[in-house]
């Protein structure tokens, strides 16, 4: 799902790297860079001017060709090195996620704590974690300290969608159910009060009337779900310079079966299947001028036109303030602690300190009298079937996921492949490199990390083919917003730590938002928009090309 789910617990629970670095050799280490750079090179103590004079054509003709000044100096400001030092081989960056990362390179790789968690530490994170895999159920139920499920919902809990703590996939026929996707809805604005409000980021979109801001696709007993979610899928060749073929599938989403009336033409559906869960304490902890100062608007006499950006604006639940926006497929939350109550609201139906009120439409008469789960929490405060300390058992876990380490990174293949990565000026959205603060805050874990997150964490629109559709199956306008100042074309760029190991994960993991692309190459080639100018490079490379470029996204 776009957020964490979490479970529930009373309080009465009480539970239970020194990283090895490599040491090259400065011989090895320029031999490396010389082989990114030239393809080969002489030993640094015998090498030739042929050589050398090849090293500066590359350097002058390199990754800095693809991306406009402004956008260079802003990636090396964040990085703290120059652009070369990035594309070249650093041993730093085999930890991409700093101090935090672990090296595990099984199914198990997305679900391991930080490895600089204390001991002391240790206790919360697997509280939050039996939280993350327990069940919610329908009240009443013996089991007061999960009971409140729905009573619409998608999910009962967090692991039906996030699988072992990774990303979801789209239903592959009419059979398949959509546990790990969900349907988001907007309506447009059509009163000048409305858009006003939109504008100002004071409301998140405009929800239907009868089915709100998200379909939720189960019902309790007595209680209709509002529809189900169907996917048709079509094969769509693309075909490289040299003639390789690639297929493609493009989905059309339909809804089925609905449970309260006929759905409007004009709603605005918007497929997203679940974002893994590693490094989001990590992200969290990167400034927000950091995102800020990357939102430049695109040189029209730059190589680089096109790639532009913008940082969501959105209205925090919990202060009641307007904060940027980082997390979710549009950016559309601020920190975790937000994120993982919104899910546990819109998902699973339970109500929190933060969304204390049932995800029904006032319409939806047998939902609003359905029996909750809530408990009396004291102190003023409303009944809730999420408590604060519940809540943060589960902000802790889900900060404190581990990004494992990079594999192969010093491989002669994926050098090259990270090469053409640069080359092609992927680095202009998948921002490589950052230096995490030290802040006021108990986020230990985080504190002053070096991290290789590959994410600007800005929208950018994507194109038609990626663009969210009407329940007609037609495009919106690109004025009708859909996540606060998000439309259905712009896309928050996801982070690419971990990806490699995606699928081994889960089998069944897919790509982009509504999980349309099987493998990283078919996500490459689904960029539009924007990216559009990075997508026909790709389509010129070869098969060596292609296999360098796959062997470096596999790496990560």
């Amino acid at each position: 799902m776009n957020a964490s789910h979490i479970t529930k617990s009373k309080s009465s629970f009480s539970l239970y790297l020194s990283a090895t670095k490599k040491t090259l050799s400065a011989k090895l280490t320029l031999g490396l860079v010389c082989a990114l750079a030239i393809g080969g090179c002489q030993p640094a103590d015998n090498e030739s001017n042929e050589a050398s004079d090849n090293k500066k054509a590359a350097t002058n003709n390199g990754p800095n060709q693809a991306l406009a000044p402004e956008r260079i100096q802003v990636i090396e400001t964040l990085s703290g090195v120059p652009m070369q030092q990035l594309v070249s081989f650093d041993p730093q960056e085999i930890k991409q996620g700093g101090d935090t990362g672990i090296s595990i390179s099984s199914a198990e790789s997305y679900s391991k704590p930080s490895s600089n968690l204390t001991a002391s530490r240790k206790g919360s994170f697997f509280i939050g974690n039996a939280f993350f895999r327990q069940p919610w159920v329908v009240a009443p139920a013996s089991t007061d300290s999960r009971d409140g499920l729905g009573t619409l919902f998608n999910v009962a809990a967090c692991q039906s969608c996030h699988i072992k703590d990774g990303r979801g996939h789209a239903p592959m026929n009419a059979d398949d159910d959509a546990d790990s996707l969900l349907i988001r809805l907007a309506m447009p604005a059509t009163t000048n009060e409305q858009r006003q409000q939109l504008q100002d980021s004071l409301i998140e979109k405009i929800a239907h009337p009868m089915y709100g801001g998200q379909l939720q696709d189960r019902g309790i007993q007595g209680v209709p779900a509002e529809a189900k979610v169907a996917v048709q899928w079509v094969d769509k060749p693309i075909t490289f310079a040299d003639g390789h073929v690639e297929t493609l599938r493009a989905p059309t989403f339909t809804l089925d079966n609905p449970g309260y009336g006929t759905f409007d033409e004009e709603l605005m559906l918007s497929p997203r299947i679940a974002l893994p869960m590693i490094g989001l304490g990590l992200l969290e902890q990167i400034p927000d001028e950091d995102i800020k100062k990357q939102a430049i608007n695109p040189n029209k006499n730059s190589p680089n036109e096109g790639i532009s950006g913008k940082f969501n604006w959105v209205m925090d639940p919990q202060t009641g303030k307007k904060a940027l926006g980082r997390f979710g497929w549009k950016a559309g939350q601020t920190k975790l602690i937000t994120q993982n109550q919104s899910a546990f609201n819109e998902d699973m139906g339970l109500t929190s300190n933060i969304r204390p009120y049932e995800s029904c439409m006032p319409m939806q008469t047998a939902c609003v009298n359905a029996v909750t789960g809530a408990d009396e929490q004291g102190n003023d405060k409303p009944p809730v079937e999420v408590n604060d300390e519940v809540a943060k058992f589960v902000e802790f876990y889900t900060r404190n996921l581990a990004v494992p380490h990079r594999r192969r990174a010093d491989d002669k293949q994926v050098l090259a492949g990270k090469k053409r990565f640069y080359e092609m000026g992927c680095q202009s959205c998948h921002t490589p490199r950052y230096q995490l603060p030290k802040t006021d805050d108990d986020h230990f874990e985080q504190h002053g990390q070096v991290i290789y997150p590959y994410t600007d964490l800005l929208l950018h629109d994507m194109g038609d083919d990626l663009a969210d559709r009407t329940v007609a199956g037609k495009l919106p306008p690109r004025d009708a917003q859909v996540e606060f100042l998000a439309n259905s074309y712009e896309w928050r760029t996801p982070a690419l730590w971990g990806i490699g190991l995606a699928k081994t994960v889960d089998p069944q993991a897919t790509f982009l938002h509504d999980g349309r692309a099987r493998t990283l190459m078919e996500a490459v080639l689904w960029h539009g928009g924007e990216a559009k100018k990075q997508q026909q490079q790709v389509l010129k490379l070869d098969k060596q090309g292609r296999d360098e470029l796959n062997a470096f996204l596999k790496s990560l």
